[in-house]
């Protein structure tokens, strides 16, 4: 019986899927900015990415409705389909069905895991423009991120995922970017992270470049940022502040997806680089291998522009929320990440 509730769930997903919209473009859409948010909005809950879990989907509500808003679960939100959170078919269906949803006011995405590239060539981007709101997550749905701020000029948010454990810092800097449009707004490194290089070196703060370098903020988590380059949903980075993050990943593999971008775009023509705590990426077993630091200094130091890592971001407890598309200014000297306009109208 099991099995046949799955098959006709399949099915009926299969038959969800969208005609393609239009071919995708390879030039940059003009910049549009979601409404901010306000105490009590509904804002819609969806895993575009891996499965989740009704443990997951209970965390996740308390958490948006500790922050003061209301909550509308995705109708697939808790298909299965393999390792992905329903088929392409049902993740669209959820992800459009909360842009059309004028009641809707942000799609928070529960967790990351896989499957966001896979729904690219899907989303209808006119409708996503035509109804901007805020979309917020990190990890994997970094491809969601840059394929929306290229196919339609939507800002949308890096930051914790819906199911993530809160911290006062990470909450904080969530609310100030989506609710309390400010001409300027300047983030700090999280004290917490401080505290935790002196047992764990590569949650420090690090300098390879000083400087101070203005752009928009573009990137993500590191695999994904690799995977899209040479499409067009790929992250465009000349003269903007290119952020990345990994997690979980031994340095040959940070070196191979850095030499990738490197090779696609030229870091040197980005205005700075700026790298997250990339956690439990050293190396790992037996043998003779670099350490993460020294990986990534193969990339950062041969640059001439500033360049960072270990700033609070990434699959971490205590991270910023970073606006992709949105004017910033990196100071290495300050430690700071400063917002130079409002993210949201």
């Amino acid at each position: 019986m099991a099995d046949r509730r799955t098959f006709h769930r399949a099915l009926a997903a299969a038959l969800l899927l969208p005609a393609l919209p239009a071919r995708a473009t390879t030039r940059m859409h003009s910049l549009v900015k979601p409404p901010r948010l306000r105490r009590g909005d509904l804002v819609g809950l969806v895993a575009p990415g891996g499965y989740t879990s009704d443990a997951a989907i209970e965390k996740a509500v308390r958490h948006i409705e500790s922050l003061g808003f209301r909550v509308k679960q995705g109708a697939w939100l808790r298909e299965v389909w393999g390792n992905y959170g329903g088929t392409v078919a049902a993740r669209i269906a959820d992800l459009h069905g909360m842009f059309r949803d004028p009641e809707v006011k942000a799609v928070w995405a529960i967790r990351g895991g896989s499957g966001c590239i896979s729904l690219l060539k899907h989303l209808d981007y006119a409708l996503i423009r035509a109804n901007p709101k805020v979309l917020l997550g990190y990890s994997d749905i970094t491809a969601l991120h840059l394929a929306i701020r290229r196919q339609a000029g939507l800002v949308t948010f890096h930051g914790p995922v819906a199911s993530s454990t809160p911290s006062s810092y990470s909450d904080g800097h969530l609310l100030s970017v989506l609710m309390e449009p400010q001409p300027h707004y300047t983030i700090a490194m999280a004290p917490e992270n401080a505290e935790r290089a002196r047992t764990e070196p590569h949650y420090a703060v690090r300098t390879v470049h000083a400087g101070v370098a203005t752009g928009p903020l573009v990137g993500g988590n590191l695999s994904l940022v690799s995977a899209l380059a040479g499409t067009p949903y790929a992250a465009d980075w000349k003269d903007a502040i290119l952020f990345i993050e990994e997690v979980n990943e031994e340095p040959y593999r940070i070196d191979r997806w850095m030499t990738q971008l490197d090779l696609a775009g030229d870091f040197d023509k980005a205005a700075a680089l700026m790298i997250g705590i990339c956690d439990n990426c050293g190396p790992q077993g037996e043998g003779s291998a670099l350490t993460l630091d020294e990986t990534l200094d193969v990339h950062l130091q041969p640059l001439r522009v500033p360049a960072v890592t270990g700033y609070s971001f990434g699959h971490i407890r205590h991270q910023f929320t970073m606006p992709l598309g949105i004017q910033a200014r990196l100071d290495t000297a300050a430690q700071t990440l400063t917002l130079l306009e409002p993210a949201v109208e």
